[in-house]
């Protein structure tokens, strides 16, 4: 069992900056995948990033790549989504989730927990 909570998001200007921070509880001293995903108003929930356990490992959606970066800290048991010149179109609700053993699919129903969510709302 592995309970995770989001915090960071906030509202930004286009160009902006913000980082997601994800702290894990419970089994964590059992490896697992983590990722993001985010849900606007309406949509889908879509694959933003995952990363592996050893966090060298990552990939990313092609409409955040080269913007996004996912990485972890294990001895803090928290996961983060560092989010480079935002645009209006990244505004959403964003969830950290976890998965247990290696990263197999970008599809929500791989992962096993997730957070609450935190809203990233960015101003043109």
């Amino acid at each position: 069992q592995v309970q995770l909570v989001e915090s960071g998001g906030g509202l930004v200007q286009a160009g902006g900056t913000l980082r997601l921070s994800c702290a894990a509880s419970g089994r964590t001293s059992t490896a697992y995948a983590s990722g993001w995903f985010r849900q606007a108003p309406g949509k889908e929930r879509e694959f933003v990033a995952a990363i592996n356990w050893s966090g060298g490992w990552t990939y990313y959606a092609d409409s955040v790549k080269g913007r996004f970066t996912i990485s972890r800290d294990n001895d803090k048991n928290m996961v983060f989504l560092q989010m480079n010149s935002l645009k209006p179109e990244d505004t959403a609700v964003y969830y950290c989730a976890a998965r247990r053993g290696v990263f197999a699919s970008s599809e929500a129903s791989g992962f096993d927990y997730w957070g609450q969510g935190t809203q990233v709302t960015v101003s043109s």
